[in-house]
């Protein structure tokens, strides 16, 4: 993903963010990561609270993937949740256990010949993401190694493109170990093929998208949201929208968020606005802080998506699956780009499919609030049956139970004989 046309495409500023544009801040990035990460990573002894060997492993990458996957940990006690060394899962840093990464240091010397063949595959973007390539080294060898070690029964995935999370899944094939992922978020056209051995997936959307990525590996269930379960009982019935949750990622950039914010508090005094940046969003926004005293905000290290928008009776935002999870709580839902960007727009198609509004103008936003500030529908949610299978049927509220089973009955099925 990270040499494809679509990533290229992204906004100059968030390319910037994890990639700098001058080769010389890459090669002082890769310097850093050279001495603190990998230097670092040989003297941090790792000491896991849990037994990984035998046991059905949670790999997770982001505070996201942890909330997706611990439903599996609550109800098996074989399964552990564990992340790479020094990976950053938020305010779970602390209690997910660790795969060592101290060997990876050792594999660096494929790094030219892999730059070699990559600038053979894809040109001048393998050297314009050098850095990218470095960071990548070393993770498939280390986690062969570690396979081979602990010898987990399964390894249960809820990221199917990160870097380390490919390498992972290919150490897995490539060691026989049986793989299964539980869809976290929306997924897109731009995402890897499925190439897992069960895949739980919420939806139909996600299958059909998947069908255009490439062909599906393995067995596919649908099984609707289980982080949702507990909210859905939990719908929001107000009439009118007076709360307006406003979410951003490092795709929207800070000046055009402001401005749009800005705009909309001056035309929609009587309304509250609440930002929420993406949890991994480590930029500065003290300068919107003091610019914007009206404004509310949410920390998203404290709480969960669900219980902000529980607080909310309408949604704006730009391309997130914040807006899935808004429409399952009969939250209003306006997709407002605040940083027009032609080859990202509706990026997981929720307008084209109708579980959205799209606002192609802060006129247009506005008149969307004011309008929902009037009248909102009891019956929203409903859009979502395309994007969350379980809805309207009696396993609805019982995605967990659902993928639980599903996902005990494949490890029942893989367990070597007795």
């Amino acid at each position: 993903m990270r040499l494809s046309d679509h990533f290229a495409n992204f906004p100059a500023a968030v390319l910037a963010g994890i990639s700098p544009a001058n080769p010389l801040r890459r090669l002082a990035r890769v310097a850093g990561y050279a001495v603190l990460r990998l230097g670092g990573h040989v003297f941090q002894p790792i000491r896991n609270p849990e037994q990984l060997r035998g046991a059905v492993w949670l790999y997770v990458v982001s505070a996201n993937n942890y909330e997706a996957l611990k439903f599996v940990k609550d109800a098996r006690p074989d399964a552990v949740l564990l992340a790479g060394q020094g990976k950053q899962i938020g305010r779970y840093g602390g209690v997910v256990n660790r795969l060592s990464l101290r060997r990876k240091i050792l594999y660096y010397w494929q790094y030219p010949a892999a730059l070699v063949g990559l600038y053979r595959q894809v040109g001048g973007r393998a050297l314009r993401f050098f850095d990218l390539v470095f960071y990548a080294i070393g993770y498939y060898e280390v986690y062969r190694r570690a396979l081979r070690h602990y010898r987990p029964q399964a390894v249960i995935f809820a990221n199917d493109h990160n870097d380390d999370a490919r390498a992972l899944l290919l150490a897995c094939r490539a060691e026989g170990v049986p793989t299964a992922y539980v869809q976290h978020a929306s997924v897109s056209t731009n995402f890897p093929p499925l190439g897992f051995d069960l895949s739980l997936l919420e939806g139909q959307d996600a299958l059909d998208k998947y069908r255009l990525c490439g062909p599906v590996r393995g067995r596919v269930e649908l099984v609707g949201m289980p982080k949702a379960d507990a909210f859905l009982s939990q719908r929001n019935t107000a009439p009118r929208v007076r709360r307006v949750a406003v979410a951003c990622n490092l795709l929207d950039e800070l000046p055009a968020l402001a401005d749009t914010l800005a705009y909309l508090l001056r035309e929609l005094p009587d309304l509250v606005f609440t930002l929420r940046p993406h949890p991994g969003d480590r930029r500065d926004f003290t300068a919107l802080r003091q610019a914007l005293p009206p404004l509310h905000w949410s920390d998203p290290q404290q709480e969960n998506v669900f219980e902000f928008l529980q607080q909310h009776d309408a949604l704006v935002a730009a391309d997130t699956s914040t807006h899935l999870e808004a429409t399952l709580l009969n939250v209003a839902s306006v997709y407002y780009r605040f940083s027009p960007t032609p080859t990202l727009a509706d990026y997981y198609g929720y307008a084209a499919h109708g579980l959205s509004e799209w606002a192609p103008a802060l006129p247009e936003l506005a008149a969307a609030l004011a309008r929902l500030a009037q009248h909102k529908p009891l019956d929203l949610y409903r859009r979502a049956a395309y994007y969350n299978a379980t809805l309207g049927t009696p396993n609805e509220g019982h995605s967990r139970a659902l993928a639980l089973r599903r996902l005990g009955e494949w490890l029942a099925a893989t367990a070597p004989a007795a």
